[in-house]
């Protein structure tokens, strides 16, 4: 994903809209099919037009803002909320399914605030910056789980606070060293605008874990594996996509 989202962003912004919006469909499908709403096709749809409904706003507003992409996010949260309370199940567990709605909207909106981002001047290097640093520390903080999940904070979770500051560290190095070999920006901003968006991602990846491990604890299913394993990286990547833009607009832009 990390490559793909990079890559991307080298092509023109229509483009990446495609593969930010390929992304999102992925996003609706892997949340939904995991956290196993009441009404998962009325979730999965909203998720779908909202990430229409933001890429095309990123695109072809002028000059380049977010403020569309909260106006579609609003819309869509009350075309949400309207269609959980019309379904057949009427308001039985309404609130849940409300709150994975929501989760999905925020979701798929922040993906598409990295359209916005590249459409401005040095947006591009800093896409690279950003996103390769939060690819590069989750991967480092799941390989450090993988050989030794410590400090564990739950016996229930298989991942350990060391795999979090491990990879935190990594990706803001990887960071100031993109920032040294791009055009536009320097090492320490970039370091720094990694560091932000790396600690988002780790975080974020770090606490699907537990999300998982309390359904189990209250004796719900368990979602298929690869939603499950994929899971976390998505929500991390999709909530570290608005800590690049905010990191990116105060340090390099």
């Amino acid at each position: 994903m990390t490559i793909g989202l990079v890559v991307g962003a080298q092509t023109r912004h229509e483009s990446y809209a495609v593969v930010i919006f390929g992304v999102q469909v992925l996003f609706v499908a892997v949340w939904t099919i995991a956290s196993r709403p009441p009404a998962p096709r009325v979730v999965a749809a909203v998720g779908i037009a909202v990430a229409i409904g933001t890429d095309v706003a990123a695109v072809l507003t002028r000059p380049a803002s977010l403020a569309p992409l909260a106006y579609v996010t609003a819309a869509g949260f009350i075309v949400g909320v309207v269609g959980q309370l019309t379904r057949p199940a009427g308001r039985q567990r309404v609130t849940e399914s409300l709150g994975s709605s929501l989760v999905v909207t925020l979701g798929v909106v922040a993906f598409a605030s990295v359209i916005v981002l590249s459409r401005n001047v040095r947006g591009t290097q800093a896409i690279v910056a950003c996103l390769a640093a939060a690819g590069i520390a989750i991967l480092i903080a799941r390989l450090t789980d993988a050989i030794v999940a410590l400090p564990r904070i739950a016996p229930q979770v298989p991942r350990g606070g060391a795999g979090v500051v491990l990879g935190a560290m990594v990706g803001t190095a990887a960071a100031g060293a993109i920032g040294n070999l791009l055009d536009g920006i320097t090492p320490l901003p970039s370091a720094l605008a990694g560091l932000a968006t790396a600690i988002v991602a780790v975080m974020v990846d770090l606490s699907v874990g537990y999300a998982e491990a309390s359904r189990l604890i209250d004796g719900d299913e368990p979602a298929l594996y690869l939603a499950r394993y994929i899971q976390g990286p998505m929500g991390a990547f999709a909530f570290a996509a608005p800590a690049a833009y905010v990191a990116s607009v105060l340090l390099l832009l």
